[in-house]
């Protein structure tokens, strides 16, 4: 793949497993007209969708809390708090992030809100996020949730007031950069939600 100022000239896989660790050469153009030699490694481990499920009578949202063994190394936290997600899989992202509610929530919604597409980290990550939120109630619930035992899952829901989610931010307890972006969005845009 060749664009106006970029030529592929290598790519290497280094390690596959669950995602795909790729060593990529490249040729790059730059702004003053000089080419440069650059390498750089890459971490693809597929597109994923999240959401922020809010109730708009009382003002709650659904959160998951889990096992994230990146931030344990990094921090020592046993859980995080951090907002329904989950890998495409080849899936249209609206399908996917649905059957994730149901399977680690425990609603069932079939009404969602596509909000935007964001990188993760664009600088080494291939990851595209695709960002939903969607009005729930009590009556919307069908099972515990949990997630799946055969992939690892053990959520435990939190359900909590937007303003105390916010409030989660300031306090260190929410670190997970797409539950906080979800949440100040949502924070700044509740009224346009359809109930």
């Amino acid at each position: 793949m060749d664009g106006e100022t970029v030529r592929i000239c290598d790519v290497e896989t280094i390690a596959q497993e669950k995602g795909r660790l790729i060593r990529v050469s490249y040729e790059q153009s730059r702004r003053d007209g000089e080419q440069q030699q650059r390498k750089r490694d890459i971490y693809d481990n597929g597109n994923s969708a999240t959401i922020l499920p809010y109730d708009p009578d009382r003002k709650t949202v659904l959160l998951t809390r889990q096992l994230r063994l990146p931030v344990f190394l990094r921090d020592g936290m046993e859980r995080t708090v951090e907002a329904c997600a989950g890998k495409l899989d080849g899936e249209e992202a609206e399908r996917r992030i649905v059957k994730e509610m149901q399977e680690e929530l425990g609603y069932k919604i079939t009404n969602v809100q596509r909000l935007f597409e964001l990188y993760v980290s664009p600088a080494a990550i291939m990851e595209k996020v695709v960002f939903f939120t969607c009005a729930y109630s009590p009556a919307n619930k069908v099972s515990d949730g949990g997630g799946l035992k055969e992939e690892g899952e053990d959520i435990e829901i939190v359900e909590t007031t937007l303003e105390e989610a916010a409030a989660m931010i300031a306090t260190g307890e929410i670190v997970d950069a797409k539950t906080v972006v979800l949440i100040q969005y949502l924070s700044s845009r509740i009224q346009d939600i359809p109930g």
